[in-house]
């Protein structure tokens, strides 16, 4: 048996079908480099269609594998400034240790976080302390066979109460997943995801609430039209129908053209188009 994937990995299948290959109502640019030294660059920067704001972030990242240390810093225009240093599986095989901090300069806000993950075979788990609060996050996940068994709560020490409590339930074969969970006894939710072959991906998603009739639902795909190609579909319940075009000029660029369509109000306008463009060297 693999190891299981993290509480928050879980479905992570069916949920890419329905986020990645999409931009609605932003143009986007996101530049990868590496030095020669093994410093690893990442420049973003966004326009929003509507509102005309734009932002952009810049993260470095660097690796030293013999000690297994790595280093992480990210600003956004937002003027925030973040750094994690990472130490994975120095104090025993599987274990993952980071110290997240933020910092905004302009108010003298500051925040962190512990973080500790440790991973085997059959289980997946991961304790975050949030120094804000403190709030302690903690989840778990079982894996035998296929089937996947999760838990994750939060509980905030200052009003020692429990702020989050949620289930899941799941099994995954190599070219099927099936994902369910209850979060905090009121919002259920579920998952389907299957390859049907190697071109073609689907993906049903289900979401209720508790004391509330309305049941949110979605269908997605993704075909690859070959190695360099592929269109993206989804459609929900509130009939907005998005498609997606991802295409590979060259290695190192891709383009992806996107578009949000309104099916309850068609002739009114107000759809939404996005682009963006990959550049990795």
């Amino acid at each position: 048996m693999a190891v299981p994937p993290s509480y928050s990995d879980l479905g992570k299948s069916a949920k890419d079908i329905f986020s990645k290959g999409y931009g609605f109502g932003v143009v986007k640019l996101d530049l990868k480099t590496k030095s020669q030294s093994g410093v690893e660059f990442n420049t973003s920067g966004s326009s929003n269609t509507d509102t005309g704001k734009a932002a952009g972030s810049l993260e470095t990242k660097y690796k030293m594998k013999e000690l297994g240390l790595s280093f992480n810093q990210k600003w956004n225009t937002d003027n925030t400034l973040a750094t994690e240093v990472t130490v994975e599986d120095q104090l025993t095989q599987g274990l993952k240790v980071a110290l997240d901090t933020s910092f905004v300069p302009n108010t003298g806000k500051k925040s962190g976080k512990l973080k500790t993950a440790y991973k085997r075979d059959f289980v997946n788990l991961g304790c975050d302390v949030d120094f804000e609060g403190p709030i302690i996050h903690a989840a778990a996940v079982l894996g035998y066979e296929g089937w996947l068994a999760g838990y994750q709560m939060a509980f905030d020490t200052a009003k020692s109460k429990l702020a989050q409590n949620n289930f899941a339930l799941g099994y995954r074969a190599g070219d099927f997943q099936l994902h369910t969970n209850v979060n905090d006894g009121t919002e259920f939710g579920g998952s389907i995801y299957q390859k049907v072959n190697e071109e073609l991906e689907t993906a049903v998603t289900l979401a209720w609430t508790a004391g509330s009739n309305n049941t949110r639902f979605g269908i997605a795909t993704k075909y690859h039209l070959d190695k360099d190609t592929s269109l993206s579909a989804k459609v929900n319940n509130a009939s907005l129908i998005g498609v997606g075009y991802t295409q590979s000029l060259r290695p190192g660029v891709k383009v992806t053209l996107s578009a949000l369509i309104d099916g309850k109000n068609f002739n009114a306008g107000g759809h939404k188009v996005g682009m963006g463009f990959e550049l990795e060297a």
